[in-house]
């Protein structure tokens, strides 16, 4: 087994790899054929898995986990293991996409709002000419649903699945039915289906360079306030975990 270059922040790995990097153990897990879970992490996912065990080991056991968020570059910096990059899940999402495309990969979207992983599927098939998109579905993480969406993504046989249910559902729901869902690589994805659909507007360029789409985000999605407290939390465990 290879050894893989990884940050542990609070207890949370985190891969060190720049984009390239992601998209080749991407693409070697699909040839692989066998199941694989790539997680997003995020401040407010490392701070979720302090108190919720499950999550915690779901994380843990993930075969690739990005770091999705400037949190998680600040912390390894203090911690004195920097990471190479931020990889934010929109633009991860993607640089998949046109992976799909070029390697002649198979692609279903599962989850977001009633219609949004159609329009998610028809701008990412606009960018990326000749993506096989073969299966959208809005559906839910409520266990009355799994074995009819199971069902529809074995029938579609995709190579990637990217799930939109919001952290921690739609990575505790892969992890439960990743040996059954016969796809090698599924992805939680978080509200990226949003931003590329339109739906929801993502932060100006200097904002994200500034690392400040958190604050974009409460501004335009204010019901988000008490997420957002889990930042500030986040940054005093990093400070005082160092000592």
């Amino acid at each position: 087994m290879v050894k893989r270059d990884q940050v542990v922040i609070l207890g949370v790995p985190v891969d060190n790899v720049t984009e390239e990097e992601a998209l080749a153990k991407i693409e070697a897990f699909i040839e692989n054929g066998r199941p694989h879970q790539v997680v997003t992490v995020n401040p407010e996912f490392v701070m979720a898995a302090q108190s919720d065990a499950n999550f915690f080991q779901v994380l843990k056991e993930a075969d690739l986990s990005l770091p999705d968020g400037v949190g998680l570059l600040w912390a390894a910096r203090f911690l004195g293991a920097p990471l190479s990059q931020r990889l934010a899940g929109v633009d991860t999402v993607r640089r998949i996409a046109s992976l799909t495309a070029e390697r002649g990969y198979r692609l279903f979207l599962l989850g977001a709002a009633e219609g949004v992983a159609e329009a998610t599927a028809m701008g990412l098939e606009e960018e990326n000419p000749g993506l096989k998109v073969v299966g959208t579905y809005a559906g839910s993480p409520d266990r009355k649903e799994e074995e009819e969406i199971i069902e529809m993504i074995r029938a579609a046989r995709p190579h990637l699945l990217l799930v939109a249910y919001g952290a921690p559902q739609q990575d505790l729901w892969i992890h439960r039915h990743l040996g059954r869902l016969e796809v090698p690589v599924a992805m939680g994805v978080g509200g990226a289906f949003d931003f590329i659909s339109g739906k929801a507007q993502r932060a100006p360029g200097w904002m994200q360079r500034l690392g400040l789409e958190w604050l974009h985000r409460l501004l335009h999605e204010p019901w988000r306030w008490r997420r957002m407290l889990a930042l500030p939390k986040f940054v005093w465990l990093v400070l005082t975990s160092s000592r």
